[in-house]
């Protein structure tokens, strides 16, 4: 891979893990209900679920969808389902009681499993295979996917800190409330993409 290639793949890889989506979104709502340190499993297990993500795709997961046109509708239709779901249940986490810890984060087998329903986790690897690993070497696969874990985890830490740091604004029930109620109106609309295509 020649430098200036190199230099591309990184900044996609920054460029599309920095952009809201639907991992920064409940990222940033972890952020704000549970913490930065609670939240450490949820952010490892984007980084570490979607460095494999996109190793498994580029070294053959695309075929399966270039061989069998209808599994893209199947992703669609289970990734619409299961993140309207979560957007519910971001919009009613109930606020904890005064001196109680309310609800859990996302674990790290649930943030890696997610990847997998993630539309944009999903348009970010195969892009990422296509245009920097179009021989499917697995070389050439492995390094694309160890610039993406390289890039995305401090990317996916912007997203919590600033959850976190929306954390004094809301220690209002209703402001938490609505808060969370935004993320999960943001979580759906991420969404467009997906469904307008």
């Amino acid at each position: 891979m020649t430098y200036d290639i190199l230099s591309a793949l990184i900044l996609f890889a920054f460029v599309s893990s920095i952009t809201p989506g639907p991992n920064n979104l409940m990222l940033m709502a972890s952020g704000a209900n549970f913490g930065f340190r609670r939240s450490i499993p949820h952010m490892l297990g984007i980084s570490i679920g979607f460095i494999l993500m996109v190793f498994l795709v580029g070294v053959g997961l695309v075929q399966v969808f270039d061989s069998y046109p209808m599994s893209h509708l199947i992703l669609k239709v289970a990734s619409a389902a299961y993140m309207s779901w979560l957007a519910w249940k971001i919009a009613n986490a109930a606020p904890p009681k005064k001196g109680e810890v309310g609800g859990t984060p996302m674990t790290f087998f649930q943030a890696a499993a997610f990847q997998w329903v993630n539309p944009k986790a999903w348009a970010m690897a195969l892009t990422a295979i296509t245009l920097y690993a179009p021989d499917r070497s697995i070389y050439a696969v492995a390094l694309v996917a160890l610039i993406f874990g390289a890039v995305n985890g401090p990317s996916v830490s912007t997203w919590t800190i600033m959850g976190q740091q929306m954390r004094r604004l809301l220690t209002n029930p209703a402001r938490l409330r609505m808060f969370n109620i935004a993320m999960a109106g943001l979580l759906v609309a991420s969404l467009y993409p997906l469904l307008a295509d």
